[in-house]
């Protein structure tokens, strides 16, 4: 891009106006779900039959025959169709992070030389998309394409357009897991058989666990046309290089300050077609960095929660772009400021309670709510190298550890009163010590302000991993991840505490001992057995990596050796003990994960190369040209003593320029041929390690030679769109 063109851009940009969007005359809970065929547009178009075989379908897990299929599929077309519905689509989460959708029209041969619009059962339940462009970590080979996607009946049906998006699994032809909820779904019920056996210890009625999650996603926006000047940002998701601008985020005005008008006109058409589609939004404010944003929804049930996630990262990069934006979900978009996350806040309910839930009213009550944050510690603890893998990626790598993310050590913080009590409960079984207390008042002194009620803990912004009142809050998943990828290790991980737990616990009361003992018993050795995860401290401390170390913790840092451990052996065993993965599965996704953090940062080396030769040096020279032709100048006219104060300066900045660009010339060689050593290795373990140890490392260490350029060239010669251009929405 010119630098005439750059500024014609960054002024069209701040010269851009809100995008007027219709005001809704009729309440949220008016129009909530509108396009989603949920029990109330069942119960609508269904034969009651049908209608209570599907709620014991999605409440209960049984199987759903083809005759109902059938019926089911009568009623969604009509309901489609009255929409202006045309096709049908099996909208899946295949393992590339993002979604997949094939259209199909509802056009059949009616045999008299014209058509019909059908959609049967068949074509609700099942679908062909071809399997083998779609990574399988050798599960597929090329010339073995067959695939199958399933309807999930536990995520409704949707409209979107023309398209009636109908959720599913993707599975292979031999059966095996393509996609994150399928063996999401596994993880579900492998949590809910564990928690229930357990439950039922406290409340004999509890029949079913649930687990609910809420996200929390946060967002960046750019104006579309410094984005498009961006081919760094266009390409990799995030800005390669650039200067920190003179302010950003350290006054702190940013964080919860008023919305940008266009920004709020865009939040608002997003929260209507989200609430329309069934999404609960409740939460919107502005994040702590500049353009940084954040939406949350009420909390609901996991699995319908991870495809409303994904759904909205869809939606938010569709409306951006008619409000004049893009949306930016990459972790760290921006060097030096705040990137992005997607805290999980995950919790576990019954029929008859959340049982993180407390304290409660009974000595009972409150053991079972011990009982449940211990055991969830101990599938932290005993699978904190898995939980880390779940999480990190060549994105997120750039996040974590910063100073607005959590490092990347994981270890779990509980607030002052509940680490008393299970210090306590290590040492005494006094019953006494279960008559823990609730919130307790705030009195402030303050005139005219109501007394406010402390929660039990307080937060840490530093722990990757935080108890929160009644959930716990994994807060190191990265903003544009999939979230069923961290969900599906903490939901086994639980389950299998939980089932080792009362395993135990039997075997006391078994051998006669009084059950509230016997739960006490296991709990006091699980206490002191997940110790060392529990950290309340400053996470960001080269203290507590020390001490994290000393602990046993996982302190790696290079992402492609994180990776290694989901095919630890304690992994394996695990996940194949809840009938989750299969190590065949294991080892796909890790190859997968492998080859899509090697293409990554193959990306980033080859388009940032390209910006450094054929961007930055050629203005950086024409610049240091004109300087020099300036010092010629000054030469011929002024004596020699004179012209040597007159174009000193000019000489300094000749020399830095040439000192930078010999270096960026000498090392993109480098970074070149570190990618060619690189992408002749074969084993896909190694290549991402060699890109991890030589690719990266190069990038960054160019850049500040890049950024300095920036700095000393003249700013109607520079280029690409500066942070300072980008960083605050007009």
């Amino acid at each position: 891009m010119s630098s005439t063109l750059r500024f014609q851009v960054v002024g069209e940009a701040f010269k851009k106006k809100a995008v007027e969007v219709p005001n809704r005359e009729s309440r949220p809970s008016e129009f909530f779900a509108k396009y989603v065929f949920n029990r109330q547009k069942m119960a609508k178009y269904l034969p009651g039959y049908v209608y209570e075989k599907m709620c014991d379908v999605i409440d209960n897990g049984s199987k759903l025959d083809l005759a109902t299929a059938d019926a089911v599929a009568a009623g969604m077309k009509q309901w489609a169709m009255e929409l202006g519905v045309t096709h049908c689509t099996h909208w899946f989460q295949p393992l590339t992070e993002g979604t997949a959708e094939k259209h199909d029209g509802f056009v059949e041969h009616d045999g008299k030389g014209g058509m019909i619009e059908e959609f049967t059962g068949k074509a609700l339940v099942q679908q062909e998309p071809d399997a083998s462009s779609f990574p399988s970590g050798g599960i597929r080979s090329t010339f073995e394409a067959r695939g199958y996607s399933a309807w999930d009946p536990a995520s409704p049906v949707f409209v979107i357009g023309d398209t009636l998006m109908i959720p599913t699994v993707f599975i292979s032809y031999t059966g095996e897991a393509l996609d994150y909820k399928a063996p999401l779904k596994k993880s579900l019920k492998a949590v809910d058989k564990a928690a229930t056996a357990v439950a039922q210890y406290f409340y004999p009625d509890a029949t079913k666990v649930i687990c609910n999650l809420g996200w929390e996603q946060e967002y960046f926006l750019v104006d579309e046309d410094l984005y498009a000047a961006r081919p760094d940002l266009l390409m990799t998701g995030r800005t390669l290089m650039g200067h920190d601008s003179a302010r950003n985020q350290q006054m702190d005005d940013h964080y919860f300050g008023s919305i940008p008008e266009r920004v709020a006109a865009f939040m608002k058409d997003l929260e209507i077609q989200a609430l329309e589609l069934g999404i609960p939004c409740k939460t919107r404010h502005n994040e702590v960095a500049p353009n940084q944003f954040e939406l949350a929804p009420i909390y609901e049930e996991c699995n319908l929660a991870i495809d409303h996630n994904m759904l909205i990262m869809q939606l938010m990069r569709t409306v951006a772009r008619k409000h004049g934006f893009r949306c930016l979900l990459h972790e760290k978009p921006f060097a030096g400021i705040n990137g992005s996350g997607k805290h999980n806040n995950w919790s576990l309910c019954t029929n008859t309670g959340v049982l993180l839930h407390g304290p409660g009213k009974t000595a009972l009550d409150n053991l079972r709510f011990v009982t449940f944050i211990v055991e969830t510690l101990m599938a932290v603890y005993r699978h904190d190298s898995l939980l880390k893998a779940s999480i990190i990626s060549a994105t997120n790598a750039h996040r974590l550890g910063g100073n607005e993310a959590p490092p990347s050590i994981i270890s779990s913080f509980l607030g002052a009163q509940l680490t008393e009590l299970l210090e306590k409960l290590e040492e005494s079984d006094d019953d006494e010590l279960f008559n823990l207390s609730g919130k307790q008042a705030l009195s402030l002194d303050i005139p005219q302000i109501p007394e406010l009620m402390r929660d039990n803990t307080d937060r840490n912004r530093t722990s990757p991993f935080a108890f929160t009142g009644n959930r716990f809050e994994f807060r190191a998943v990265g903003s544009q991840a999939n979230c069923a990828a961290s969900m599906i290790v903490l939901n086994t991980a639980v389950a299998e505490a939980l089932t080792d737990f009362k395993a135990r616990v039997d075997a006391l009361i078994g051998q006669g001992v009084d059950t509230f003992k016997a739960i006490l018993n296991v709990v006091r050795e699980d206490i002191k057995t997940c110790k060392p995860i529990r950290f309340d401290g400053n996470g960001y401390s080269e203290e507590w990596r020390q001490e994290a170390t000393r602990r046993g913790l996982n302190v790696e840092t290079s992402a492609p050796i994180i990776l290694d451990h989901y095919l630890d052996e304690s992994t394996v065993r695990m996940f194949s003990s809840m009938n989750v993965l299969s190590e065949a599965e294991l080892q796909a996704r890790t190859e997968i994960k492998h080859e899509t953090y090697t293409k990554k940062v193959q990306i980033e080396g080859r388009v940032f190369g390209d910006l450094c030769l054929n961007h930055i040096l050629p203005i950086a020279t024409r610049y240091q040209s004109q300087l020099i032709d300036n010092v010629c100048k000054v030469q011929s006219i002024f004596p020699v003593d004179r012209a040597a104060k007159v174009s000193a300066t000019n000489m300094y900045l000749i020399e830095q320029i040439s000192e930078h660009n010999a270096y960026i010339v000498e090392n993109v060689e480098r970074l070149i041929e570190a990618r060619r050593v690189a992408n002749r290795i074969t084993d896909v373990r190694e290549k991402a390690i060699a890109y991890h140890d030589t690719v990266a490392p190069l990038i960054e260490d160019i850049r500040q030679h890049v950024d300095k350029l920036e700095m000393i060239v003249d700013d109607e010669y520079w280029p690409l769109p500066k942070y300072r251009e980008m960083l605050f929405i007009r």
